[in-house]
């Protein structure tokens, strides 16, 4: 039986995909809502054009989501597949379509090698969790400045009352406690939209403990052992794990997640310039992560100021310096997450 290739090209409503033979030869293609049965009939429709090798959806982590992991627990192979060029658009036009059968020949010529993230461990759990804080975050410190703004502009007989207080929780408890009455006058008003937006900090403060707390129960149960090295703190390990996904063997090789987290060197030679210069791809979470450790450890870790020491020597500059730490913790974090245990060296 002939090998098939499934492009999909995701949409919120529905994905469409297309069909092609190992020879690239388009065989066919139809359009499924993003419900169960949907996913069940494409798997169905592509079975009829022979044994199916791959597919290549277009956003796996967004759109396709649903598919990819409907697709994955059923034993398919589903590859990540980046959105058209736009010098192909530009060439051959833009259409769902078109989409999905490009999607299909990136699997084909061999451009999309990345397999999708299985999404249904702990690293998926980690990742609703880190969402729901990072928002939350957001949110508290938005009403913080909201807050101030507030105290700021109020009557001077209320701000002087609160310009005394000291401390960000000694101050929000303060407000929030406060009893304005009847709004009869700005005051009163004022002393309403204060009080709301303290509770909403509060609020919003015991949320972010809660997730703390869950992130880092999770995140110690799926790698103790990297939460004892120094530096790297629960959402260090969090962002790693989000990144690395539920199925690490994905990750072929340190250099590979290297360039997921845009630590690697990219060459920057023309002519008789020889040089590398500082990757400002991939993850740029995980890329923050690595540069906290990283930071840390020149400050306080023994073996890491005198590394740091010994590249200054050879006239390398801290911006450099700092990017060769992170390429050692990514693999540090690479044997921890991704190796088996018969791949990481003794000690």
């Amino acid at each position: 039986m002939d090998h098939v290739i499934i492009g999909v090209d995701t949409h919120k409503s529905n994905h469409i995909a297309v069909a092609i033979d190992a020879n690239g030869t388009r065989l066919g293609s139809m359009s499924i809502p993003t419900t169960r049965k949907g996913y069940h009939d494409l798997q169905v429709w592509a079975s009829q054009f022979g044994h199916v090798k791959a597919f290549g959806i277009e956003g796996t982590g967004s759109f396709g989501a649903g598919l990819s992991r409907d697709l994955l627990s059923k034993g398919h192979k589903v590859l990540d597949v980046m959105r058209p060029l736009r010098q192909l658009r530009y060439l051959h036009g833009k259409s769902d379509s078109l989409d999905a059968e490009s999607a299909a020949r990136s699997v084909l010529n061999g451009q999309a090698t990345a397999l999708a993230k299985t999404q249904s461990g702990s690293s998926e759990m980690i990742r609703h969790l880190k969402v729901a804080r990072d928002s939350a975050v957001k949110a508290k410190s938005q009403a913080m400045i909201t807050l101030k703004t507030l105290i700021v502009n109020a009557p001077a007989e209320l701000r002087d009352t609160l310009d005394g207080l000291r401390g960000r929780i000694t101050l929000v408890r303060h407000v929030a406690a406060l009893r304005p009455g009847e709004i009869t006058s700005p005051i009163a008003s004022a002393k309403i939209a204060m009080r709301a937006i303290a509770r909403r900090w509060l609020a919003l403060h015991e949320e972010i403990q809660s997730h703390d707390q869950e992130l880092d129960r999770l995140v110690r149960k799926k790698a103790p052992e990297l939460m004892k090295s120094h530096g790297i703190s629960t959402m260090t390990v969090a962002e790693m794990l989000i990144l690395v996904g539920d199925n690490p063997e994905r990750i072929h090789s340190e250099a590979a997640l290297a360039k997921l987290c845009g630590v690697c060197p990219i060459p920057a030679s023309s002519g008789r310039t020889n040089r590398m210069r500082l990757n400002r791809g991939g993850n740029r979470q995980a890329n923050a992560a690595l540069y906290r450790v990283a930071i840390v450890r020149m400050r306080d870790d023994e073996r890491t100021k005198a590394y740091a020491a010994r590249r200054t020597s050879e006239g390398k500059t801290r911006r450099e310096i700092v990017r060769c730490i992170k390429r050692y913790i990514v693999r540090e974090i690479y044997r921890a997450l991704c190796a088996s245990s018969d791949q990481v060296p003794a000690g």
